[in-house]
């Protein structure tokens, strides 16, 4: 609305200065030159006294611009003020909010970089509801992550002091989607510097990369180009295989899909066989593979797997029934 406020001045002091000009012209018969430099003095109250109406209608005509010009310059100065101060406080509003957002989450995700691949990472967690920060060193990207409506810091995801800000010491895992390696590697180490415990997760492009940043701590490291590469071969080798994972991964499907269901300590299902536990009559899921808390993969299960606090059990199934069994495994 100011800013309205402020292009709506703006024109009328456009509008008097052009009347002032050819007022004065045509009135006092000087050039247009010295025309506009008698408003302009007369608009900024100077007053020099090179130049001064003499008639009464001459007169009569500073009066008039002296009482509306005057008015209009004051108006438009009292606009700019009021569009900076409110830019001002609006963002030091907004940072004090978000600094307050942060500061109360807890078991979240620190996303480093809001390229194309960072986007799309929090586009994801956003509609999973796990909180996330971002933290990008653009200013150019940060008018989009704001529009997107995720908590943000603008900084270098490199430094201490703006990953300690985004809450690393209580954040579940880091992120690094930063476009160069070398970044990417700096922030695996200061992230497990500050928090030895996080999950950290990391891009890279160059394979001799891969190595340096499992050495450097990432827990996980995945290639966009080589996952893109290989899901783009198996169309041409094996669609109807792709189809299916596309079918059973992708969030629009409701029909069908695989997701991950963590087995708590206290579940009741835990110490319970795959049939005792109705997973398959009750529910009608089928699983596909359980990852054990030591990380070894049993694939393919039989109905007397007993299932053990801190599996994963990777299930196929309808939407609702995954989104109901989660929650007798996590009761």
């Amino acid at each position: 609305m100011s800013t309205f406020k402020l292009g709506v001045a703006f024109s009328f002091l456009i509008l008097i200065t052009l009347v002032g000009t050819l007022g004065y012209h045509f009135l006092e018969g000087w050039s247009l030159a010295n025309s506009f430099y008698a408003t302009i003095v007369t608009l900024g109250t100077v007053g020099f006294g090179d130049f001064y109406p003499i008639s009464p209608m001459e007169k009569c005509f500073a009066i008039f611009l002296i009482v509306f010009g005057v008015g209009t310059m004051a108006y438009t100065f009292a606009m700019i003020m009021e569009v900076l101060m409110e830019g001002r406080l609006k963002s030091i509003l907004g940072r004090g909010k978000l600094e307050k957002q942060i500061n109360n989450m807890q078991d979240h995700y620190i996303i480093c970089g809001y390229g194309k691949i960072g986007n799309l990472i929090c586009t994801e967690l956003a509609h999973e509801k796990i909180g996330l920060v971002v933290v990008e060193n653009n200013p150019e990207r940060l008018e989009g992550i704001e529009d997107d409506g995720f908590v943000h810091i603008h900084g270098s995801a490199t430094e201490d002091k703006i990953l300690l800000r985004a809450g690393i010491k209580r954040a579940k895992g880091v992120v690094c989607a930063l476009p160069t390696d070398a970044d990417n590697l700096y922030v695996v180490l200061t992230a497990k510097e500050l928090n030895p415990d996080v999950f950290v997760l990391s891009r890279f492009e160059d394979n001799a990369s891969e190595r340096r940043l499992i050495k450097a701590g990432a827990d996980r490291v995945i290639s966009p180009y080589r996952v893109g590469g290989l899901r783009m071969s198996q169309a041409i080798l094996r669609p109807a295989m792709l189809d299916f994972i596309e079918i059973t991964t992708r969030r629009q499907s409701l029909a069908l899909r695989m997701e991950e269901v963590d087995v708590r300590k206290d579940s009741p299902i835990a110490g319970k066989n795959l049939e005792e536990s109705g997973l398959r009559k009750k529910y009608g899921l089928i699983v596909v593979a359980i990852k054990k808390e030591s990380g070894k993969m049993v694939f393919n299960p039989m109905a007397s797997y007993v299932m053990e606090s801190g599996d994963k059990l990777i299930a196929l199934g309808e939407e609702d029934n995954l989104a109901e069994f989660s929650k007798v495994c996590q009761a």
